[in-house]
């Protein structure tokens, strides 16, 4: 399964990519997220390894995030017209998913993230899961770039959310 979603966010380039890859910043607007912690390297560099832990309704779900690329390594001093891409694979049980984001300008004060995601499931719960709900993976990517925006935007932060 495959799909692309998109989003403008009113900020330069070079800020949508700093705060993209900030740490501390993922609890406020990755809905459901309960831990994102280094195995191995330094967060956001590429061949980190990351344990991550989501909340969906009643299920936890932990898989393994890799950094695949991250160009420009240095997310200051972006050059004009240049892609920024963030790619990462995230292993969970039954389940293997490509994440490829590019952040383009779509104005000098406005950012265009792309973001295309594959997944492949295995074990027949996933393989229904994929086939029964394939909306389902595409609404939440765009409910995550959404709560960014309103993040990077306003500082609104999911976990203060009503309802």
């Amino acid at each position: 399964m495959k799909y692309t979603v998109s989003i403008e966010i009113a900020l330069p380039r070079e800020r949508v990519a700093q705060l993209l890859a900030d740490p501390a910043h993922l609890p406020k607007w990755l809905r459901g997220l309960v831990l994102h912690e280094p195995l191995s390297g330094v967060h956001g560099q590429v061949g980190t390894k990351s344990r991550v832990v989501m909340q969906m309704g009643q299920r936890k779900i932990e898989c393994t995030e890799t950094i695949t690329r991250r160009e420009p390594a240095d997310l200051r001093g972006i050059l004009k017209g240049s892609v920024v891409h963030f790619d990462r694979e995230i292993v969970g049980e039954g389940m293997w998913s490509a994440v490829r984001d590019r952040l383009t300008e779509a104005g000098p004060e406005t950012t265009l993230w792309v973001s295309e995601s594959e997944y492949r499931f295995s074990g027949l719960l996933m393989r229904l899961v994929g086939l029964l709900m394939p909306g389902a993976f595409r609404k939440q990517s765009q409910q995550h770039m959404q709560d960014f925006k309103a993040f990077a935007e306003q500082g609104q932060d999911v976990r203060e959310a009503k309802g």
